[in-house]
């Protein structure tokens, strides 16, 4: 019986990773760390209301066997790229870190397709500088999920998203072969993937989002 970290829980991904953990008979504890309180109820679940900024203050919670880090923004609600940096980019590392120097051994992590540090574009350098800072802290086991265009209910709206949702699901069928990752795929089909990297122990680091959806579906 395991206990679970998550981060960024009331996100799509997040949200629906609280929900796999819950009913999964494999965990006992689910520690979900968020801004605002989410009342979600689900068993097993506790919610942990920090302040991002203060995260050392709150070390002494950051115990258990896996962490699941979900947080990510975008330009509007963060409001500057420098924002940006420090949600996507920061918080996820100094949340590893604390997870690690309390014995976490597992960690997965959500990045996004086509992510790389020396992008021309402040989104996907961002994720690159993240998961490089990342595997430079050489957990047991690392999991960084790159998912294509995510589908599922978000809370927030995000019109270029939307729009990429409705362009891949008209031509998503014909990206096959190596383009195939590039294929719209739903957060919870993420999630499961998430679970299945940790608990399977699956051999690599960075998955795509092909072989995510292979794994979750």
């Amino acid at each position: 019986m395991k206990k679970a970290l998550v981060f960024g829980g009331t996100g799509l991904v997040g949200s629906c990773l609280l929900e796999e953990l819950s009913a999964n008979p494999g965990y006992s504890e689910i520690k979900s760390f968020v801004r605002k309180m989410s009342n979600q109820g689900l068993p097993k679940v506790q919610e942990y209301l920090i302040d991002f900024d203060k995260l050392e203050d709150f070390k002494s919670e950051f115990s258990g066997d896996e962490v699941f880090i979900c947080l990510g923004t975008t330009i509007k609600k963060a409001g500057s790229v420098a924002n940006m940096e420090v949600i996507d980019r920061d918080y996820p590392n100094q949340i590893a870190k604390l997870c690690k120097e309390n014995m976490v051994n597992k960690l997965a992590i959500v990045s996004s397709i086509g992510a790389k540090s020396s992008s021309k574009n402040y989104y996907l350098r961002i994720k690159g500088e993240m998961e490089n800072s990342i595997l430079n802290l050489d957990f047991a086991h690392t999991a960084i999920v790159r998912p294509s265009i995510l589908l599922g209910d978000r809370k927030e709206k995000r019109f270029g998203e939307a729009a990429g949702k409705v362009f891949i699901r008209v031509f998503g069928i014909l990206l096959a072969g190596k383009l195939k990752k590039y294929r719209a795929i739903h957060g919870r089909t993420v999630a499961r993937a998430m679970i299945k990297l940790l608990t399977d122990e699956i051999p690599g680091k960075v998955y795509e989002s092909d072989r995510l959806y292979t794994l979750g579906s």
